[in-house]
């Protein structure tokens, strides 16, 4: 292991999703957040990666013998610890001001988070020398498992945009159900891409192609209809 190693995995991992990030807040580039919360969210997101991989381990010797039920709890696992350091640490402040920023906190986290995961998934094919196989494994990371960590949680973010002006029960219902979708999402993508086959690595990247461009409507019709000032503060699920 080598200085050079690690500032690959690092790159490798990183760069993705700040390209990923870039494009994203270009979306709403007329009204942009502090670049100090974003990038405090984006750190949020990498250190859930460390705070779930010991969870992961348990399930995975828990469940073992059941992959379905290893692929279920990693996706409730990781979307959970997300929306629970977004709600915890971000969404809460007064910068959070307009209902589509609940989308772009939401994803941010998840670039973070999605930029930590890859950095280790790079790191073992790194270290025993296998340049072509995680410049590959980057690729696919940055098509796929990247943009399902971004739609996932943003599934969770719509749910409370266009839930801004329900009363607190309706929000947490709102944000159980936006949860639920995420998870699913997580999980289906998952179960296509650990089963061997073009078929099934197609359909995942299908999946959540299709999903993404779901996203993108749904974050131009937030726009559109103006979901902007929250008509009070209200206190997040």
């Amino acid at each position: 292991m080598t200085l050079t190693t690690l500032g690959f995995a690092f790159l490798g991992g990183l760069l993705p999703s700040l390209i990923w990030l870039y494009f994203l807040l270009k979306e709403d580039a007329k009204h942009p957040e502090p670049k100090s919360l974003i990038t405090f969210a984006f750190i949020v997101g990498m250190l859930a990666v460390p705070i779930a991989l010991p969870f992961e381990q348990f399930t995975r010797a828990r469940f073992e013998g059941s992959s379905m039920s290893i692929l279920l709890s990693w996706a409730l696992i990781e979307e959970v610890l997300k929306y629970t350091a977004a709600a915890s640490l971000i969404l809460w402040r007064n910068a959070v001001d307009e209902a589509p920023d609940y989308v772009i906190y939401l994803f941010t986290v998840a670039l973070g988070f999605a930029a930590a995961e890859n950095m280790l998934f790079l790191f073992a094919p790194l270290v025993d020398g296998q340049i072509a196989s995680s410049l590959f494994t980057s690729d696919l990371r940055f098509l796929g498992s990247t943009l399902l960590h971004v739609v996932a949680s943003a599934a969770i973010g719509f749910s409370l945009a266009f839930s801004v002006r329900l009363h607190p029960i309706g929000r947490m219902s709102a944000a159980a159900l936006g949860l639920i979708l995420a998870v699913a999402l997580h999980t289906a993508f998952n179960t296509l891409i650990i089963n061997a086959g073009t078929s099934t690595t197609l359909a995942a990247f299908f999946l959540i192609w299709m999903a993404a461009v779901i996203f993108f409507a749904a974050f131009e019709v937030l726009k559109y209809f103006q979901y902007r000032t929250l008509p009070n503060k209200i206190t997040n699920p």
